[in-house]
């Protein structure tokens, strides 16, 4: 069992670090934060085996705070480990800033060196991470970063700023920090001559376009469409501008079209998979009865029965399938063959039809002729 102590454990950082560690067996976590006294931290870093040092703070009220926590914590820190003779990895967050000449960056180079120092006079081993802006859920809008502060305002339909949308930002997400910070807990072999680490990957970004996408991702509700996700950046940008919806507007609704027939409702749309409805039809009803050229779908009865006809436009045979919720499998309708599907459903039951077309409907291009199987 290893004992890991965590500063500034109730910030951004070290929420996700903590739910990371807890992920891992035979780790036993200790937390500390900044209402915590002197005393517990004594009693934690006597008990500790690695310590992930994130405690710090960059907006704060008065300048002079810089240096008091950022600088003097940690000397505090280190001053306890020596008094004590304890002798146990540190990883401490710092910053890019940190190459720059303001108060904000000499107080983490500061702290930095003093890490170093003790590194050398006690050959113990730390790792020293500038991060870049740092995003992710969690991250408190106007103080962590701009993704956390667009994010909130863009979803809270508040105002953003931009004084420089050209202007390049580079990202990396909270996962890969949290997965490289716990891997070094199973390092083996630790090398006392290097002090400096980084982030792999890393994400680079206009602040202009960053919020294009945010808007892109807060429009979903009422384009339906879905961002390509299989970029990497906007995957996690989506799951971090979810993080900032209030817990009473996960939901909303979608446009539902009704008539005799039943309903219909489109419920995502994609330009990379195409779109995803819902039909519903009533007893005895029959919809259909067209063919496409080019575009495609799939059908899924997910509720009743039904019996699917599909024939070659240019043959008169009729391929038919009865299918219902008793056994859930998918049709495939190919381009070329007029189709229909007819709600079999014992007594007034409702059919409900899972349908996927692999192109968002084009009102003027439709690709859809009337056609009777």
């Amino acid at each position: 069992m290893k004992t890991v102590l965590v500063t500034g454990a109730k910030g951004f950082i070290g929420k996700n670090l903590i739910v990371g560690l807890q992920e891992v067996d035979d780790i036993k976590i200790k937390s500390f934060d900044k209402e915590d006294n002197i005393e517990t931290l004594k009693k934690y870093l006597q008990e500790s085996d690695f310590i992930f040092h994130l405690a710090g703070v960059n907006r704060p009220e008065k300048v002079e705070e810089f240096k008091k926590v950022n600088v003097g914590f940690t000397k505090d820190m280190i001053g306890l480990l020596e008094e004590m003779g304890k002798r146990i990895p540190v990883v401490i967050t710092s910053s890019i800033q940190a190459e720059l000449d303001n108060p904000y960056g000499k107080s983490k180079k500061t702290a930095e060196d003093e890490l170093i120092k003790y590194s050398k006079q006690n050959n113990i081993p730390i790792y020293i991470f500038r991060l870049h802006n740092v995003f992710g859920k969690w991250s408190r809008p106007n103080y962590n970063s701009v993704v956390s502060t667009f994010c909130y305002n863009i979803s809270h339909n508040l105002d953003i700023t931009i004084s420089d949308s050209k202007r390049e930002l580079k990202l990396v997400y909270i996962d890969d920090v949290i997965s490289e910070f716990v891997s070094l807990l199973a390092k083996k072999e630790r090398n006392l001559r290097k002090y400096f680490y980084n982030i792999k990957r890393v994400f680079k970004i206009s602040i202009g376009k960053l919020a294009e996408k945010i808007y892109r991702i807060r429009d979903i509700r009422k384009t339906l469409i879905v961002p390509d996700l299989s970029d990497d950046f906007m995957k996690l940008l989506h799951a971090t501008y979810l993080s900032y919806l209030d817990e009473n507007d996960f939901s909303y609704e979608v446009d539902l079209k009704e008539d005799n027939r039943g309903n219909f409702v489109e419920l995502m749309k994609s330009k990379t998979f195409g779109q995803v409805s819902i039909s519903r039809s009533k007893k005895g009803v029959t919809r259909g009865n067209h063919y496409h050229n080019t575009k495609n779908e799939k059908f899924c009865i997910i509720q009743g029965k039904a019996i699917v006809k599909l024939r070659h436009i240019l043959d008169d045979r009729i391929i038919s399938y009865h299918v219902s919720d008793k056994k859930i499998e998918i049709i495939d309708i190919p381009p070329g063959y007029a189709h229909s599907v007819e709600n079999l459903t014992d007594v007034d039951g409702e059919m409900v039809l899972l349908l996927w077309t692999n192109e968002i409907f084009d009102p003027e291009n439709t690709d859809t002729y009337y056609c009777e199987v």
